[in-house]
């Protein structure tokens, strides 16, 4: 996420938002997802 938010010239990474879900049939796997909002000081 901070390799991306650099990519794009933001300074910082703020308003993380990390969820999980588990998948599969006797939930053997575990899904994560993480966003955030990129800033410019």
């Amino acid at each position: 996420m901070t390799e991306r938010a650099r990519s794009l010239g933001a300074d910082a990474v703020v308003g993380i938002d990390l969820d999980y879900e588990t998948v599969g049939a006797n939930g053997g796997m575990l899904m994560v997802t993480a966003s955030g909002t990129t800033i410019k000081i």
